[in-house]
C-alpha cells in the first residue's frame, strides 16, 4: 500500500474539505493556536486494526491546507499495534501529539477512516477464520465505496482475505450480462481469447450445468459458479474435476463461488471444494468499529 499515493492524498484532502476542516468554527473560535494537546486513539471493541498510517497521512495533508499551523506533530504507536493485529476493547491505537486546533479539526476524518478499514478488516477476519482448514481463501469484490476502493481492499488484506480484480482493466471477468450481450457462452469466450493479451486466467460466470458445461467445452480458464447451492456448487466442481482428467494436458481449472455468502453459510460453500469464495459483504455493508479520541492539553 502507498501511503503517499496522489489518489489517497486526494482522498483525504476531500474528506478535510467536505468537512471545512480548516475553518473548523468552533475550534478557531475557541481554542487558542499555541495550545498544545495529546490525544489517545482507543478502539472501543475487539476488532481487527487497518488503516493507521491514514493517521499521520491526515494530518500532513491537513498541514498542507493551512500552511498556519504552529508546531510539529508526532505520532506514537506501539510496537505491538499494526495493521492486521487483534486489538481488545479499549486498547490504544495511538497517540497523538500536535496542535489541539489540528488535532480537533482532523478528530472525525481520523476516526472516520479507521473505523470503516478496521470494520472491512475484521469482517474479512471472521470470513476468513470461518472457512479455516478447508484452503478455501477469501475473496473481495469491486462493492466498494466510490473513491475508497484503494483502502477498502487494503483493509481485506489486513483481515487475511485476498483481493479480487482491483479495476475493470484488471483481467477478464465475463459476466451472465457479457453472455446475454455477446451471442452466449461460447460466442464471448471465442471473442475472450481473440483479444486476451495478458497472463491472467480469462474466467466466466457460470449459473446452470449447461453453462457450465459449454465453458468447459469452450476452454473457460477459470469458472465463477454464481447464485447457487452448496450442493449445486459441490456438484459443479465435481465436473469440472472430471474435466480436467480428460484433457491431455491435465490442469487445474480455478472455481470460485459468489452469491449470498454469509457467516452462517460460508463454511458450507468452502467444504465443496472450491477454491475461492467471493464475498461483497466485506465491503460492500460492513459495520465500522467504534473508536473515540480522548483529547488533553499536553504536559509542557
Amino acid at each position: 500500500m502507498d501511503w503517499n499515493s496522489r489518489r489517497l492524498n486526494a482522498l483525504i484532502e476531500n474528506a478535510l474539505l467536505e468537512d471545512k476542516a480548516t475553518r473548523d468554527a468552533t475550534t478557531l473560535a475557541t481554542i487558542d493556536p499555541r495550545l498544545r494537546a495529546s490525544a489517545i486513539v482507543i478502539a472501543k471493541q475487539d476488532c481487527v486494526l487497518a488503516g493507521l498510517p491514514c493517521i499521520t497521512r491526515t494530518l500532513q495533508v491537513f498541514e498542507q491546507l493551512d500552511p498556519t499551523v504552529i508546531g510539529h506533530f508526532e505520532v506514537v504507536s506501539h510496537p505491538e499495534i499494526f495493521d492486521g493485529v487483534h486489538l481488545k476493547a479499549r486498547q490504544v491505537v495511538a497517540v497523538i501529539r500536535a496542535s489541539a486546533r489540528v488535532i480537533l479539526s482532523c478528530e472525525r476524518v481520523i476516526l472516520n477512516l479507521l473505523q470503516r478499514l478496521s470494520g472491512v478488516a475484521t469482517t474479512t477476519r471472521l470470513y476468513v477464520e470461518a472457512v479455516d482448514g478447508t484452503g478455501v481463501k477469501i475473496l473481495d469484490t469491486r462493492k466498494t465505496i466510490p473513491g475508497w476502493r484503494t483502502l477498502d481492499k487494503y483493509a481485506v488484506r489486513c483481515g487475511g482475505g485476498e483481493n479480487h480484480r482491483n479495476d475493470l482493466s484488471d483481467g477478464i471477468l465475463i459476466k451472465n450480462n457479457h453472455i446475454s450481450l455477446g451471442g452466449g457462452v461460447k460466442a464471448v469466450l471465442a471473442k475472450a481469447f481473440a483479444a486476451h493479451k495478458s497472463s491472467q486466467p480469462i474466467e466466466i460466470e457460470v449459473r446452470s450445468p449447461a453453462e457450465l458445461e459449454e465453458a468447459l467445452s469452450a476452454g473457460a480458464q477459470a469458472l465463477l459458479v454464481d447464485n447457487m447451492t452448496p450442493e449445486q456448487v459441490k456438484a459443479s466442481v465435481q465436473k469440472v474435476r472430471e474435466f480436467e482428467q480428460t484433457l491431455k494436458s491435465p490442469r487445474h481449472i480455478p472455481v470460485e463461488a459468489s452469491g449470498g455468502m454469509n457467516l452462517e453459510n460460508v463454511r458450507k460453500f468452502a467444504e465443496t471444494g472450491v477454491d475461492y469464495i467471493s464475498v461483497g459483504a466485506l465491503t460492500h455493508s460492513v459495520k465500522a468499529i467504534d473508536m473515540s479520541m480522548r483529547i488533553t492539553p499536553a504536559i509542557t
